[in-house]
């Protein structure tokens, strides 16, 4: 029998999860012992409205930021317990795409690509070079290899950002917004590529998205957040089918409903109403 214990189930796992910014009218809470699992070699979306806390839980899954309770899990280990070393160990088995792909404008297509490469190995540059053509072949840009990001399209960018972001083969992908301001050639595109690479590589993805019909398509399973938590979760036809208002608001786009167009805040009254007297400005009558 061998000794090597199995891998976990899950590589990605959040257990009772509280996490709030601080603000000038007290601390806005954004998870509150909050529960998630991301499977392994699975395609996961987080979706919900605008603030729910997507691209909070890609920082805590990082490192950024730490939970002020509860803990985070990465391949079983508590991301908050790391010290440095085992915090930069960790992120190289991470990719990221951020949500305008973050280019080094002064970089040509392949240094991009070879910057992790060249950041975090010592491979030979004859490596390094075959690395990144196979990357940017895999997104369809080996022959962009030394255009600079000023003269390629908004989607080829972000397809470039997606080759640096497997550079180093990790074992999870996460990818803020990838379908921002994208037409929908590219949108297309950049859905396809996500979907390719997670079943071509077997890796994990966290798609953070609003992108309803794109997401649904690629997603194995789907993470409504709402309220600090979890509304809904399940395949993508689950989570169309949920009875929960929230997610009935979000799924089918409608104005009405648990969430409001208007921040919290005082009344109209308050700020709209008549002045005191004191309150006026010393030329009015």
């Amino acid at each position: 029998m061998s000794d090597i214990p199995a891998p976990v189930q899950a590589l990605v796992e959040f257990r009772q999860v509280n996490f709030a910014y601080p603000g000038s009218g007290g601390d806005r809470v954004i998870l509150d012992r909050m529960n998630l699992t991301v499977p392994r070699g699975k395609v996961t979306a987080l979706m919900g409205a605008s603030g729910g806390g997507k691209t909070t839980v890609l920082r805590l899954i990082g490192g950024q930021q730490r939970a002020s309770a509860g803990q985070v899990l990465f391949d079983g280990q508590d991301v908050a317990e790391m010290d440095s070393s085992a915090l930069y160990a960790m992120r190289r088995r991470m990719g990221m795409l951020f949500q305008f792909g973050a280019l080094f404008t002064d970089l040509s297509v392949f240094d991009n690509v070879a910057f992790p490469l060249r950041e975090h190995t010592r491979l030979a540059p004859e490596l390094i070079r075959d690395i990144v053509l196979m990357k940017l072949d895999a997104v369809g840009l080996r022959g962009a290899r030394d255009l600079r990001p000023a003269q390629i399209s908004g989607g080829m960018a972000r397809r470039v950002a997606l080759a640096r972001a497997i550079a180093l083969d990790p074992e999870l992908i996460m990818y803020d917004e990838p379908f921002a301001g994208l037409d929908p050639i590219s949108l297309g595109t950049a859905a396809q590529l996500i979907r390719q690479l997670n079943d071509t590589l077997g890796i994990t993805t966290i798609v953070v998205s609003h992108d309803l019909e794109e997401t649904f398509r690629i997603a194995d399973r789907v993470v409504i957040l709402a309220n600090g938590g979890i509304a809904a979760e399940g395949t993508p036809e689950e989570v169309k089918q949920s009875s929960d208002p929230l997610v009935h608001q979000f799924v089918n786009a409608l104005s009405q409903g648990p969430v409001k167009f208007h921040y919290p805040g005082v009344d109209a009254d308050t700020d709209f109403g008549p002045r005191s007297r004191s309150g006026r400005s010393k030329g009015a009558r």
